[in-house]
């Protein structure tokens, strides 16, 4: 029973994640009926699972929300930022309710009660007010939309052929049209005689006569049906909809919630056929199955039984059809998937690190052992080792745009709160990346999103009078490169404040006065611990906490965080992050009796190194100056250099540098060990690794090591005509 709980919040929050983000596109101009549609048909899924689930309280309050979209979707009430945000709070209030369920705990919390109650009213002052009454899903609403919204230019068609006993049993054919009249006005009556014998033949108390009739009405069809009740089993009767009402009856089949129906039920449940339509469509089709089975031929589909009948028009069992078939599909796909708790994957790509490890051990064996079968036989093996990797690491992987879409929320409400316009824009919601970091990186990107928007974003007058539209802009951006993935937070304000930003680092003695900082040094100054430019603490800034977080958080992901601004145009902070914390392809180097890795992905090419093409820490790669570091000399590794070194150019954040190593080794499956907190501090070295031979290997940290090797470059420059000879590609 817990797990059936749990699988219902979590799907419960799926809905209402696509509630939110449905409501949100409401408020930002979206028109699309299908929006509105999707946003109902997710509460009522909530509110059918609770009371599958027994949770009642959730599926009253849910209720009261449904009828709220009801009326904006039978276009009852306009949609308004205020509908908007009393929709929203509903959200929240059921969100609220989900998480005690989370608990464990299905009664309905006093406090939280009183809250919802609070919202519910809010909700029903919209929606216009009364209590509810739960209805079944052909509820008033939707027979009225199916009866009563018709142009009142389209007319039914009802066609009748009363039975030949109708007079002996005691009613009048013309009774009946007479009260027809209740329900609207007969625009045009043909009377057929077919079936009228010869005088001789005829019997005074027989009825031979038969109408067509076009009947002007707002009714529903099964309000048409009930007047014809009493003679319906002794007459033929169909009655079909005005033109106009097709495509109504069309966007009513569309809108019925995902659930298995028969095509009967689809029609029945919008209208389009009456029950006592549906069960003689059913009994012609039993009879005609029993002839087609002694015929051993198919029997006709209840389809086109209604459609040969006249009960309905054959678009209306297309839609139905085609209503079952997404459903099947949607049902189909759902089974195909499974849902595994996070700590069992984690435990797989542990196993399958310890795999790769043993792997990469049999086949040193191998090579040692010389012989050319085994070789052959683990060579195999560590490709299929791989693939299972790369497989299992693919189980991890997520979009982004899941943990994007959450700040469409929260853009919109800290906006309201600051009383600035301002829109958030995304891209790259595609890229995956490892379920892992997703988790850790959505609390950093809070706190960047939250700062553009408090300290980026100037006021709508303040933007205006710097020829700027008056509503704010802030972007996420996510993409791949060279092995990692990079996520972008944009803003265009007024960019940072350089002149403010080293004030306050002298006023919080963070530098010394009169030190003399480049301009990005400066800005890297909002990174250190307990720095503000807030000139007030609020709910959202100002507190001296957040970007040494920010930059912390990031760090133990193995990644790192820069700032790029300009005055007046905007900044923009860029995160990198390596796609999976678990596994990588690297490259294999060793200085001395030491080995490091490089991930492969960042890894452009290998070069041999002489003495004479170096100047300093540069040297000319094919015209460019290229920046390098010696791991000898970084790491203060005893002995002599060898005579033939080697560079390993490497690309990180769109830069170059070169790392200089004694010999290369070549490619090497990664499992990647975390540095204990003794070596945090360590620069350069962003975890470790095992060896098949059981030796530890340092997996170096290419973006620390490139950005080491451009600052050394910018303390050097070499002299004009003087830059070394171009090195050997090898």
């Amino acid at each position: 029973m817990e797990e059936l709980y749990s699988v219902f919040a979590q799907e419960a929050r799926e809905q209402l994640a696509a509630m939110e983000e449905g409501l949100l596109k409401m408020e930002q101009g979206d028109q699309d009926p299908d929006t509105l549609n999707a946003i109902f048909r997710a509460a009522h899924t909530i509110k059918g699972a609770s009371g599958v689930v027994e949770i009642h309280h959730i599926e009253k309050f849910t209720h009261i929300l449904e009828n709220l979209l009801d009326r904006l979707r039978n276009g009852e009430i306009a949609v308004s930022s205020e509908i908007i945000t009393a929709l929203l709070k509903g959200c929240d209030h059921i969100g609220a309710m989900l998480d005690r369920v989370d608990q464990g705990l299905m009664d309905e919390d006093p406090a939280l009660a009183a809250a919802g109650e609070a919202t519910a009213e809010l909700l029903r002052s919209f929606a216009g007010g009364g209590k509810e009454k739960m209805m079944p899903e052909a509820s008033v609403a939707t027979v009225e939309r199916a009866g009563g919204e018709a142009a009142i230019s389209d007319c039914w068609h009802i066609s009748i052929r009363f039975g030949r006993d109708v007079l002996k049993n005691g009613m009048e054919p013309l009774a009946f049209l007479r009260y027809l009249l209740n329900l609207g006005e007969i625009v045009h009556l043909t009377t057929l005689c077919d079936a009228m014998p010869p005088a001789e033949e005829m019997d005074p108390e027989c009825c031979y006569l038969g109408f067509e009739i076009t009947l002007r009405s707002h009714a529903t069809k099964e309000q048409i049906e009930n007047v014809f009740a009493f003679c319906r089993d002794e007459c033929d009767l169909y009655i079909l909809p005005p033109n106009s009402k097709v495509q109504d009856f069309i966007e009513l089949i569309e809108r019925l919630p995902e659930e298995p129906m028969r095509l009967g039920e689809i029609l029945v449940k919008t209208g389009a056929i009456t029950q006592e339509e549906l069960e003689q469509g059913l009994r012609r089709q039993r009879a005609a199955a029993k002839i087609a089975a002694a015929t051993e031929q198919a029997p006709p589909p209840l389809g086109e039984i209604l459609v040969e009948k006249k009960m309905v028009q054959p678009e209306l069992v297309e839609a139905a059809a085609a209503k079952q078939k997404q459903v099947a599909e949607k049902k189909s796909a759902e089974a195909r998937l499974i849902r595994v708790q996070a700590d069992k994957l984690d435990h797989l790509i542990d196993l399958v690190g310890e795999l790769v490890i043993a792997g990469a051990s049999a086949n040193l064996l191998a090579q040692k052992s010389g012989q050319t079968n085994l070789v052959e036989a683990t060579s195999v093996l560590s490709r299929l080792v791989e693939n299972i990797r790369d497989s299992a690491l693919q189980l991890r992987m997520v979009q982004i745009g899941e943990t994007f879409n959450r700040f469409n929320r929260v853009v919109r409400d800290v906006s309201k709160e600051l009383g600035k316009d301002i829109e958030l824009v995304i891209t790259g919601a595609e890229t995956e990346l490892d379920k892992s970091v997703v988790e850790k990186i959505g609390d950093p990107l809070m706190h960047l999103v939250r700062n553009a928007m408090d300290h980026g974003i100037e006021p709508a007058e303040v933007r205006l009078a710097r020829g700027k539209p008056a509503k704010g802009r802030v972007e996420l951006n996510a993409y791949h490169d060279s092995g990692s993935i990079v996520i972008e937070v944009v803003d265009d304000g007024g960019g940072l404040n350089v002149e403010k930003i080293q004030a306050k680092a002298i006023e919080r003695g963070l530098i010394q006065p009169g030190l003399t900082l480049t301009e990005q040094e400066i800005v890297n100054l909002i990174f250190e611990a307990g720095f503000s430019t807030a000139d007030k603490v609020s709910n959202l800034s100002g507190r001296g906490v957040g970007m040494d977080v920010v930059k912390r958080n990031i760090q133990a992901l193995r990644g790192t965080v820069e700032v790029k601004t300009k005055a007046g145009v905007g900044s923009r902070f860029i995160i990198r992050l390596p796609l999976t914390l678990a596994i990588i392809d690297g490259f294999l180097t060793s200085v001395g009796n030491a080995s490091y890795v490089i991930p492969l992905d960042a890894v452009v090419e290998c070069l041999e190194l002489k003495e004479q093409d170096t100047r300093g820490h540069m040297l000319n790669l094919r015209g460019e100056v290229l920046p390098f570091i010696r791991l000898r000399e970084f790491f203060d590794i005893e002995g002599k250099r060898p005579q033939r070194e080697n560079v390993v150019v490497v690309s990180a954040g769109g830069q170059k540098a070169g790392i200089v190593v004694d010999q290369l080794l070549g490619e090497f499956q990664t499992v990647i060990k975390p540095l204990g907190s003794l070596f945090k501090h360590l620069r350069g070295i962003g975890g470790s690794t095992i060896l098949g031979s059981g030796e530890v290997a340092l997996i170096l940290d290419v973006a620390a090591l490139t950005q080491l090797a451009s600052q050394a470059e910018a303390r050097q420059s070499l002299p004009a005509g003087h830059a070394p000879p171009a090195l050997e590609a090898r």
